[in-house]
Protein backbone atom coordinates (compact mmCIF):
# COMPACT_ATOMS: atom_id res chain seq x y z
CA UNK A 1 0.00 0.00 0.00
CA UNK A 2 3.05 2.46 0.56
CA UNK A 3 4.54 1.37 -2.29
CA UNK A 4 1.06 2.48 -4.10
CA UNK A 5 0.83 5.69 -2.82
CA UNK A 6 4.69 6.41 -3.38
CA UNK A 7 4.11 5.79 -6.45
CA UNK A 8 1.22 8.53 -6.77
CA UNK A 9 4.16 11.12 -5.31
CA UNK A 10 6.39 10.19 -7.97
CA UNK A 11 3.46 10.74 -10.54
CA UNK A 12 2.33 14.12 -8.69
CA UNK A 13 -1.14 12.38 -9.05
CA UNK A 14 -3.01 14.38 -6.92
CA UNK A 15 -3.10 17.86 -4.90
CA UNK A 16 -4.23 17.71 -1.15
CA UNK A 17 -7.04 20.66 -1.03
CA UNK A 18 -10.16 22.33 0.40
CA UNK A 19 -13.13 20.81 -1.23
CA UNK A 20 -14.91 23.95 -2.83
CA UNK A 21 -18.35 24.90 -2.79
CA UNK A 22 -20.81 22.80 -4.77
CA UNK A 23 -18.04 20.23 -5.33
CA UNK A 24 -17.95 16.48 -4.21
CA UNK A 25 -15.72 13.93 -3.65
CA UNK A 26 -15.72 10.36 -4.75
CA UNK A 27 -14.80 7.47 -2.16
CA UNK A 28 -11.62 5.90 -2.45
CA UNK A 29 -10.91 1.97 -1.81
CA UNK A 30 -8.22 -0.36 -1.40
CA UNK A 31 -8.33 -3.86 -3.62
CA UNK A 32 -6.19 -6.20 -3.35
CA UNK A 33 -4.53 -9.75 -5.38
CA UNK A 34 -2.07 -11.97 -6.05
CA UNK A 35 0.32 -11.71 -9.26
CA UNK A 36 1.32 -15.15 -10.00
CA UNK A 37 3.90 -16.20 -12.87
CA UNK A 38 3.38 -18.76 -15.47
CA UNK A 39 3.48 -21.84 -13.42
CA UNK A 40 0.61 -20.72 -10.88
CA UNK A 41 3.15 -19.28 -8.21
CA UNK A 42 2.14 -16.73 -6.10
CA UNK A 43 5.13 -13.95 -6.62
CA UNK A 44 3.56 -10.72 -5.60
CA UNK A 45 1.14 -9.55 -3.52
CA UNK A 46 -0.34 -5.91 -4.98
CA UNK A 47 -2.62 -3.58 -3.00
CA UNK A 48 -4.16 -1.24 -5.62
CA UNK A 49 -6.59 2.26 -4.89
CA UNK A 50 -9.43 2.70 -6.65
CA UNK A 51 -11.91 5.40 -6.86
CA UNK A 52 -15.59 4.55 -6.58
CA UNK A 53 -16.24 5.54 -10.17
CA UNK A 54 -19.47 4.17 -10.20
CA UNK A 55 -20.51 7.22 -8.41
CA UNK A 56 -19.78 9.39 -11.21
CA UNK A 57 -22.54 10.17 -13.88
CA UNK A 58 -21.89 10.35 -17.98
CA UNK A 59 -22.64 13.96 -19.13
CA UNK A 60 -21.60 15.36 -15.57
CA UNK A 61 -18.36 13.96 -14.19
CA UNK A 62 -16.96 12.71 -17.82
CA UNK A 63 -17.62 12.65 -21.48
CA UNK A 64 -15.78 10.49 -23.60
CA UNK A 65 -14.58 7.37 -22.32
CA UNK A 66 -14.32 5.24 -25.71
CA UNK A 67 -10.29 3.92 -25.64
CA UNK A 68 -9.22 1.43 -28.40
CA UNK A 69 -8.43 -2.41 -27.37
CA UNK A 70 -6.50 -4.75 -29.14
CA UNK A 71 -8.27 -7.17 -30.95
CA UNK A 72 -7.98 -10.94 -30.78
CA UNK A 73 -7.16 -11.27 -34.79
CA UNK A 74 -4.73 -9.36 -34.10
CA UNK A 75 -2.96 -11.08 -31.20
CA UNK A 76 -3.23 -14.23 -33.21
CA UNK A 77 -1.65 -12.74 -36.79
CA UNK A 78 1.02 -11.09 -34.79
CA UNK A 79 2.02 -14.55 -33.19
CA UNK A 80 2.56 -16.41 -36.55
CA UNK A 81 4.12 -13.69 -38.25
CA UNK A 82 6.43 -13.51 -35.32
CA UNK A 83 7.15 -17.60 -35.83
CA UNK A 84 7.09 -17.64 -39.16
CA UNK A 85 9.85 -14.82 -39.17
CA UNK A 86 11.82 -15.96 -36.18
CA UNK A 87 11.01 -12.66 -33.77
CA UNK A 88 12.17 -13.07 -30.54
CA UNK A 89 9.01 -11.56 -28.46
CA UNK A 90 9.19 -9.56 -25.25
CA UNK A 91 6.65 -8.16 -22.89
CA UNK A 92 6.83 -5.45 -20.87
CA UNK A 93 4.88 -4.16 -17.61
CA UNK A 94 4.13 -1.09 -16.92
CA UNK A 95 4.03 -0.04 -13.04
CA UNK A 96 0.70 1.53 -12.37
CA UNK A 97 0.33 2.25 -16.17
CA UNK A 98 -2.84 4.44 -15.68
CA UNK A 99 -1.04 6.68 -13.14
CA UNK A 100 0.36 8.15 -16.74
CA UNK A 101 -2.42 9.57 -18.23
CA UNK A 102 -3.65 12.92 -17.91
CA UNK A 103 -6.97 13.81 -16.70
CA UNK A 104 -9.48 16.43 -18.42
CA UNK A 105 -11.67 16.83 -15.99
CA UNK A 106 -12.09 18.21 -12.57
CA UNK A 107 -12.09 15.52 -10.22
CA UNK A 108 -11.53 15.19 -5.98
CA UNK A 109 -10.90 12.10 -4.01
CA UNK A 110 -11.30 11.30 -0.63
CA UNK A 111 -8.04 10.83 1.00
CA UNK A 112 -7.28 7.06 0.76
CA UNK A 113 -8.69 4.67 3.96
CA UNK A 114 -5.99 4.14 6.70
CA UNK A 115 -3.55 7.13 5.26
CA UNK A 116 -5.81 10.13 6.00
CA UNK A 117 -3.40 13.30 6.92
CA UNK A 118 -3.60 13.89 10.71
CA UNK A 119 -3.00 17.96 10.10
CA UNK A 120 -5.73 17.88 7.67
CA UNK A 121 -8.22 15.17 8.00
CA UNK A 122 -10.95 17.35 6.38
CA UNK A 123 -9.22 18.10 3.04
CA UNK A 124 -9.84 16.03 -0.55
CA UNK A 125 -7.20 15.40 -3.16
CA UNK A 126 -7.49 17.39 -6.58
CA UNK A 127 -6.50 14.19 -9.13
CA UNK A 128 -4.08 15.47 -12.03
CA UNK A 129 -3.85 12.26 -13.46
CA UNK A 130 -5.94 9.36 -13.99
CA UNK A 131 -6.84 6.78 -11.66
CA UNK A 132 -7.99 3.39 -11.47
CA UNK A 133 -11.81 3.04 -11.54
CA UNK A 134 -12.87 6.25 -13.45
CA UNK A 135 -14.07 5.61 -16.60
CA UNK A 136 -12.00 8.15 -18.59
CA UNK A 137 -8.94 6.29 -17.42
CA UNK A 138 -8.20 3.82 -20.11
CA UNK A 139 -8.66 6.28 -22.73
CA UNK A 140 -6.31 8.75 -21.08
CA UNK A 141 -3.60 6.02 -20.57
CA UNK A 142 -4.22 5.22 -24.41
CA UNK A 143 -3.65 8.79 -25.27
CA UNK A 144 -0.78 9.09 -23.43
CA UNK A 145 0.74 6.24 -24.47
CA UNK A 146 0.05 5.95 -28.38
CA UNK A 147 1.35 10.00 -27.95
CA UNK A 148 4.68 8.96 -26.86
CA UNK A 149 5.34 5.99 -29.77
CA UNK A 150 4.39 8.50 -32.30
CA UNK A 151 6.32 10.58 -31.37
CA UNK A 152 9.26 8.29 -30.98
CA UNK A 153 8.75 6.86 -34.44
CA UNK A 154 6.04 4.35 -34.26
CA UNK A 155 3.97 4.38 -37.05
CA UNK A 156 -0.24 3.14 -36.12
CA UNK A 157 -1.92 0.24 -37.77
CA UNK A 158 -4.29 1.19 -40.45
CA UNK A 159 -6.95 -1.64 -39.42
CA UNK A 160 -6.09 -2.00 -35.59
CA UNK A 161 -5.02 1.11 -33.63
CA UNK A 162 -3.36 -0.46 -30.76
CA UNK A 163 -0.95 -1.67 -32.83
CA UNK A 164 2.18 0.00 -33.73
CA UNK A 165 5.11 -0.50 -36.33
CA UNK A 166 8.46 0.53 -36.07
CA UNK A 167 11.47 -0.44 -38.39
CA UNK A 168 14.63 -0.71 -38.08
CA UNK A 169 14.95 -1.38 -34.25
CA UNK A 170 18.00 -1.64 -32.63
CA UNK A 171 17.10 -4.65 -30.00
CA UNK A 172 20.53 -3.41 -27.51
CA UNK A 173 19.12 0.39 -27.50
CA UNK A 174 14.86 0.08 -27.73
CA UNK A 175 14.17 -2.43 -25.13
CA UNK A 176 13.18 0.01 -21.65
CA UNK A 177 14.11 0.09 -18.83
CA UNK A 178 11.30 -1.83 -17.62
CA UNK A 179 11.75 -4.67 -19.83
CA UNK A 180 10.23 -7.85 -18.01
CA UNK A 181 11.48 -10.49 -19.95
CA UNK A 182 10.77 -12.49 -22.88
CA UNK A 183 7.04 -13.72 -23.61
CA UNK A 184 6.67 -16.97 -22.48
CA UNK A 185 2.93 -17.29 -22.14
CA UNK A 186 -0.70 -15.66 -22.57
CA UNK A 187 -2.56 -17.01 -20.98
CA UNK A 188 -2.79 -20.04 -18.65
CA UNK A 189 -6.43 -21.54 -17.76
CA UNK A 190 -6.89 -24.49 -14.98
CA UNK A 191 -9.93 -25.65 -13.58
CA UNK A 192 -10.46 -27.99 -10.93
CA UNK A 193 -13.32 -30.11 -12.69
CA UNK A 194 -12.58 -33.84 -13.07
CA UNK A 195 -14.18 -35.02 -15.98
CA UNK A 196 -13.83 -33.51 -19.30
CA UNK A 197 -16.25 -32.59 -22.27
CA UNK A 198 -15.78 -34.03 -26.26
CA UNK A 199 -17.17 -30.62 -27.19
CA UNK A 200 -17.37 -26.95 -26.00
CA UNK A 201 -21.09 -26.83 -26.25
CA UNK A 202 -24.14 -28.89 -27.19
CA UNK A 203 -24.29 -29.81 -30.36
CA UNK A 204 -27.92 -29.79 -30.24
CA UNK A 205 -29.29 -27.66 -27.47
CA UNK A 206 -28.67 -23.76 -28.46
CA UNK A 207 -28.67 -20.94 -26.10
CA UNK A 208 -31.85 -18.95 -25.43
CA UNK A 209 -32.88 -16.08 -23.18
CA UNK A 210 -35.17 -17.61 -20.90
CA UNK A 211 -36.77 -14.79 -18.44
CA UNK A 212 -38.42 -17.47 -16.29
CA UNK A 213 -35.12 -19.38 -15.47
CA UNK A 214 -33.63 -18.63 -12.33
CA UNK A 215 -30.57 -16.04 -11.81
CA UNK A 216 -27.26 -16.61 -11.35
CA UNK A 217 -23.91 -14.32 -10.26
CA UNK A 218 -23.52 -11.94 -12.84
CA UNK A 219 -20.07 -10.93 -11.71
CA UNK A 220 -18.98 -14.32 -11.55
CA UNK A 221 -20.30 -15.08 -14.68
CA UNK A 222 -18.83 -11.86 -16.57
CA UNK A 223 -15.34 -13.14 -14.74
CA UNK A 224 -15.46 -16.45 -15.92
CA UNK A 225 -16.35 -14.91 -19.21
CA UNK A 226 -13.08 -12.37 -19.30
CA UNK A 227 -11.04 -15.02 -18.69
CA UNK A 228 -11.90 -17.30 -21.62
CA UNK A 229 -12.12 -14.37 -23.88
CA UNK A 230 -8.26 -13.94 -23.90
CA UNK A 231 -8.08 -17.68 -24.13
CA UNK A 232 -9.39 -17.49 -27.55
CA UNK A 233 -6.53 -15.98 -29.09
CA UNK A 234 -4.76 -19.11 -29.17
CA UNK A 235 -7.82 -21.67 -28.80
CA UNK A 236 -10.35 -21.02 -31.69
CA UNK A 237 -12.02 -24.52 -30.60
CA UNK A 238 -13.81 -22.37 -27.93
CA UNK A 239 -14.24 -18.80 -30.09
CA UNK A 240 -17.93 -19.74 -31.11
CA UNK A 241 -18.89 -21.18 -27.58
CA UNK A 242 -17.65 -18.34 -25.90
CA UNK A 243 -19.16 -15.64 -27.76
CA UNK A 244 -22.85 -16.70 -27.68
CA UNK A 245 -22.36 -16.98 -24.17
CA UNK A 246 -20.70 -13.66 -23.84
CA UNK A 247 -24.43 -12.56 -25.32
CA UNK A 248 -26.02 -13.26 -21.74
CA UNK A 249 -24.31 -11.27 -19.94
CA UNK A 250 -26.81 -8.54 -18.74
CA UNK A 251 -29.15 -11.52 -17.33
CA UNK A 252 -27.21 -15.05 -16.86
CA UNK A 253 -29.76 -17.74 -16.04
CA UNK A 254 -28.50 -21.12 -14.88
CA UNK A 255 -28.59 -22.47 -18.34
CA UNK A 256 -25.80 -20.02 -19.49
CA UNK A 257 -24.16 -20.86 -16.15
CA UNK A 258 -23.81 -24.35 -17.13
CA UNK A 259 -22.83 -23.65 -20.63
CA UNK A 260 -19.39 -21.75 -19.46
CA UNK A 261 -19.07 -24.60 -17.43
CA UNK A 262 -18.92 -27.24 -20.00
CA UNK A 263 -16.54 -24.88 -21.82
CA UNK A 264 -14.34 -25.36 -18.48
CA UNK A 265 -14.92 -29.08 -18.48
CA UNK A 266 -14.26 -29.30 -22.12
CA UNK A 267 -10.81 -27.17 -21.81
CA UNK A 268 -9.55 -30.18 -19.03
CA UNK A 269 -10.37 -32.84 -21.36
CA UNK A 270 -8.56 -31.04 -24.07
CA UNK A 271 -5.59 -29.30 -22.38
CA UNK A 272 -2.68 -30.02 -25.36
CA UNK A 273 -5.08 -28.34 -28.03
CA UNK A 274 -3.63 -25.13 -28.96
CA UNK A 275 -2.53 -22.59 -32.19
CA UNK A 276 1.03 -24.27 -33.85
CA UNK A 277 3.37 -22.05 -36.00
CA UNK A 278 6.10 -23.98 -37.45
CA UNK A 279 8.79 -21.76 -39.01
CA UNK A 280 9.16 -23.37 -42.31
CA UNK A 281 5.20 -23.60 -43.09
CA UNK A 282 4.18 -21.02 -45.43
CA UNK A 283 2.51 -17.94 -44.12
CA UNK A 284 -0.97 -17.84 -46.15
CA UNK A 285 -3.95 -16.60 -44.85
CA UNK A 286 -7.47 -18.08 -45.55
CA UNK A 287 -10.88 -16.93 -44.63
CA UNK A 288 -14.18 -19.01 -43.71
CA UNK A 289 -17.72 -17.42 -43.97
CA UNK A 290 -21.12 -19.12 -42.55
CA UNK A 291 -23.18 -18.38 -46.35
CA UNK A 292 -26.23 -19.16 -43.71
CA UNK A 293 -25.77 -16.79 -40.49
CA UNK A 294 -28.44 -14.72 -41.05
CA UNK A 295 -31.71 -17.36 -40.19
CA UNK A 296 -30.82 -18.50 -37.02
CA UNK A 297 -30.20 -16.70 -34.50
CA UNK A 298 -27.47 -19.09 -32.91
CA UNK A 299 -25.49 -21.31 -35.84
CA UNK A 300 -25.73 -24.78 -36.13
CA UNK A 301 -23.21 -25.71 -33.58
CA UNK A 302 -22.30 -29.23 -34.80
CA UNK A 303 -20.82 -27.58 -37.93
CA UNK A 304 -18.89 -24.53 -35.98
CA UNK A 305 -17.35 -27.35 -33.40
CA UNK A 306 -16.12 -29.80 -36.70
CA UNK A 307 -14.70 -26.06 -38.45
CA UNK A 308 -13.24 -25.16 -34.88
CA UNK A 309 -11.40 -28.44 -34.34
CA UNK A 310 -9.93 -28.24 -38.08
CA UNK A 311 -8.12 -25.49 -37.27
CA UNK A 312 -6.50 -26.92 -34.34
CA UNK A 313 -5.99 -30.43 -36.08
CA UNK A 314 -4.25 -30.49 -39.90
CA UNK A 315 -5.74 -33.77 -41.06
CA UNK A 316 -9.22 -32.50 -41.03
CA UNK A 317 -8.29 -28.95 -42.74
CA UNK A 318 -9.29 -31.17 -45.91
Amino acid sequence: MQEELLQFKLQKVWTLVDLLKGKRAIGTKWVYRNKKDKRGIVVRNKARLVTQGYTLEEGIDYDEVFASVARIETIRLYLAYASFMGFIMYQMDVKSAFLYGNIEEEVYVCQPPGFEDPQFPDKVYKVEKVLYGLHQAPRAWYETLSTYLLENGFRRGTIDKTLFIKKDIDDAQEIPDEFYGRAHFLLRVTSTIEEGSSTPTETNKALIKNKKAENVDVHLYRSMIGSLMYLIAFRPDIMFAVCACARFQVTPKTSHLHAVKRIFKYLKGQPKLGLWYPKDSPFDLEAFSDSDYARSSLPQQEVVNFLARGVMDPKLNA
